[in-house]
Formats: C-alpha cells, structure tokens, sequence
C-alpha cells in the first residue's frame, strides 16, 4: 500500500513546499522509512529526512531508479518516539530512530489536516515506524530535535498570546520623599550600611525588571517580524498565481503596482533558510535547490537572465541575519548542473556570470537586437549598450555582454571611440566576394545606403557609397 504516508508537495528543484508557521529544523540523507507490522507497505529506500515544526518529510533520492512521490509525518500523528539504546549490537548496525504512528481507520497515517480533533485517540491503532540511517549525518542530533519538535507542539499555536503578567510594583523602591524612620508605606526605612545595601538590591531589581521588560519587547517583536514574513510569502504566491493565469484585462497601472508589491515582497525575506546548522553536510546541495526556487521571480522581472552578484545580493537580503558567503553562492549555483532545475549558471567570455532559465534564447535577444540596429537612425550612427538596454529591458552592463555576444556571431560589428563603444549592423555577409560592386535592392546594404546618403554630410563617406552604386 503506497499510499500509506500523506503525500508532500515539492518545488520544481525538489525542495519541500512549506506553509505558513512550518520551519526547517534538521534534515539526513539516505535515510530509509520502514513500517513495522504492515505488510502491504512499499519501503521507501535512500531518501533525505526532513524535519519540520510541523511534519517528517521523506524526499526521494534524485538517482533513484524507481520513482517515488515524497512522502511526510504529521507530528500530530506521532503518540511516542523510543529513546535510542546503546548495546554492542547497534555498534554494527545503520542507526535507527524509532517513533509509533497513529493510523486511521482506512490503513493511512492520520493526519490532523484531514480530519478534525486532535492527534490523542483519532487513530484506529498504531504502527511503530522506523527511519534506519544509512547515510553521514547526526542521528543523536537529529533526535533531539524530534524530541523538541515534537513537545514544542507548534501546529497546536495558532497564535501568540501576549501574556500580560502584571508587573509587581513596588518591588522594595523607596517611595517616600520626607525624612523619619518609616517610609510612606509604613515600613521602617533602612539607613546606614544595610540602606545602603538596600539600595543596591533595588537598583539591581530595577535593572532586571526593565531588562525583562525590553526582552519580552524583543520576542513580541521578532514574533510580529515572523508573521509579517510568513504573509509577505503567503501574498507572494497569490501574486504569482494571479499574473500566470491572467494574462489580458489588466491595465498598465495595474501591472505597475504588482510590480512595486513583488518589489516589496521580494525583501521581506525567506521563512525558512537553509543554514550549516540544519542541513549540515547536504547544505550545498539545499542551498541551491532553495536559490533555484528564489530567483525565479528576479529572473522573470530581469527577461530571463540575472547578475550573478545582483542575484547575490537579492538572495542575502532576503535570508536576513543568515547570510552567505559568494563561495557558497558560487558553489550552489555550480550545483545545478546536477539538478534537474529550470535554471542554470552561465559564464560570458569576458568572465561576466549571470543565472538564466533554461528556456532563455539567445536568438529571440539577437532578433530584437537586429531590428534595433536596423533602424534608419541606428544605421546612420550605430548604437550603445545604453540603447539596447532600453531595448531590451535590461541593465546596461548586461545589454553590453549580449552586443558582444551578437558581434561574435557575426550579426554586429564594433567600434571603439573615446566615447565608448558602438556597434553597427554587420555589413560584409552581404557583399558578394566575385561581385564587389552589386547591391541588392531589398538586402540591409542597400537599406543602409539610403540611410546614410540622406544626411550628405560626409564626402568620404559619400565617395565609398558611389563605389556601390556606379
């Protein structure tokens, strides 16, 4: 029976799909599930283990010859995790984690999602579950955090109660303004070294009462920071929802204000990062599954190819205090070659590197580049990677590297001036070697005659047009 666990949504790089409040604690690779007492269950063989606040996610390996849909654990299904016991036969066995699963009365693993109570006495019986550890990973680790996890109950917490303990006021402090043996409350007040060591104390308790004070501000918040995160992501997938399946009826003030609003969402950050803490030895591999995911929305904005170091820059905002290192980037990005993502890294030969999809043509970018170059103004003057930027919506330094590109395929030639760089449609192709003189009469060389012959400005450049035309 296959469909013994609940079934897990991935991205198209093969990271997990998480909902609001549901983090990333730890994850193992290699890791295989294997139910006790159910014989009609398939194992799931070498995957990666993912643990969430929420859920155990199992992800099929991408080298498996089988293929497999990921699987997931509600934690509100799990009654009991075993405590690892050490003996000289686990020595010489793959480690194990043992926990015991509620199961319905259909034969699934009960999930709270589907039903309605809680996890206590909504199953039918229970099945004790083993995930065996053939992988390098911290087993011991991993544990803890189950344990944790578990107890924690987050997907109980729907919301965040401020609790309001009421300050203890008067906690010693002198309140009394006029001078006596007995203060305004009727205690007899201290005086000597023992007022002054009284002193101390209050001064000590007002400082720690404030700095509790300014803590419990702190969490308030970074839980409000929290939830402003999870619904800039929750906006963000409506956003790409809405402008994939309406494609006509929107106007151009419409379009803009997506625009600034995916601006807007793009640097609020990322709910779940993958850090070293987590991933541990597979965080390369994470981190570029979850870049994959990221840069899509740059990538769409950008016509399909990014900087490499505006793609750094976008990625470490919106991680937030978990930044990384360009090694790391440039490695996660390395990574995709490996994966089966619709992005990928591409080098230029002036070393520029930018993130494409892999559906980006180079020929569209030529074609539009072509019927620039082509205009009677461009004709007469050429153009700059300024114009072309314009052209094609992109940074100057990028329409650059694709005029480069275009001249090194034979479409443009170059002209190096000290006013920078212009690039005019390439000529030659179309003069024919045993006929110098013929010009065809709706080829670009005739189009470029009547361009540049209108100004008359040039003598010389007139006599080398006469040399076509007589």
């Amino acid at each position: 029976m296959s469909n013994f666990f609940s079934k897990a949504e991935v991205t198209s790089s093969g990271r997990p799909v998480l909902p609001r409040n549901e983090v990333e604690c730890h994850l193992l690779s290699a890791v295989d599930l294997e139910p006790e007492d159910h014989r009609h269950f398939s194992l799931l063989k070498s995957g990666l283990l993912i643990l969430t606040t929420h859920r155990l996610i199992w992800l099929p390996s991408s080298s498996a010859s089988t293929p497999t849909s990921a699987s997931a654990i509600p934690l509100a299904a799990i009654s009991h995790i075993f405590s690892s016991k050490k003996s000289l036969k686990s020595v010489f066995h793959s480690p194990r984690i043992r926990f015991q699963v509620l199961v319905s009365s259909d034969g699934r693993v009960f999930d709270p999602g589907s039903g309605s109570g809680s996890s206590s006495g909504s199953g039918s019986r229970s099945v004790v579950v083993t995930a065996v550890i053939r992988g390098k990973g911290d087993c011991d680790g991993f544990l803890v955090k189950f344990w944790d996890s578990w107890r924690a109950r987050a997907w109980e917490t729907t919301e965040i109660s401020g609790s309001g303990s009421a300050s203890a006021s008067g906690s010693g402090a002198a309140t009394g303004t006029g001078g006596g043996l007995y203060s305004s409350d009727g205690s007899v007040r201290m005086v000597g070294v023992a007022g002054i060591l009284r002193k101390e104390q209050e001064m000590w308790e007002s400082t720690d009462k404030s700095l509790q004070d300014a803590f419990q501000d702190l969490n308030a918040l970074m839980s409000k920071a929290k939830e402003m995160v999870m619904l800039a992501e929750k906006m963000r997938q409506k956003l790409l929802f809405g402008t994939s399946s309406q494609t006509s009826g929107t106007n151009d003030e419409d379009m803009g204000s997506k625009e600034e609003m995916q601006d807007w969402l793009l640097s609020v950050g990322i709910i779940s990062p993958v850090t070293k803490e987590s991933a541990g030895a597979l965080y390369h591999q994470q981190l570029s599954r979850q870049l994959a995911d990221f840069v899509r929305i740059p990538l769409e904005r950008a016509g399909g190819m990014i900087n490499l170091i505006d793609a750094y820059c976008l990625f470490n905002r919106a991680r937030g205090t978990e930044l990384i290192s360009p090694d790391d980037m440039l490695q996660a990005c390395s990574l995709w070659e490996k994966f089966d993502v619709p992005v990928m890294l591409r080098k230029f030969d002036s070393g520029v590197m930018v993130i494409q999809n892999k559906s980006h043509s180079d020929e569209e970018v030529f074609a539009r580049i072509k019927s620039l170059v082509t205009k009677p103004e461009a004709l007469r003057t050429g153009i700059s990677p300024t114009d072309a930027a314009m052209t094609l919506g992109i940074a100057p330094a990028m329409a650059k590297e694709h005029l480069l590109t275009a001249e090194s395929k034979g479409l443009l030639c170059r002209d190096i001036s000290p006013d920078g760089f212009r690039f005019y449609i390439n000529l030659f192709p179309e003069i024919d070697p045993c006929n110098m003189y013929f010009v065809k009469d709706n080829g670009i060389c005739s189009t470029w005659i009547k361009a540049v012959s209108t100004t008359g400005k040039n003598a010389c450049l007139n006599q080398f047009i006469s040399i076509f035309t007589d």
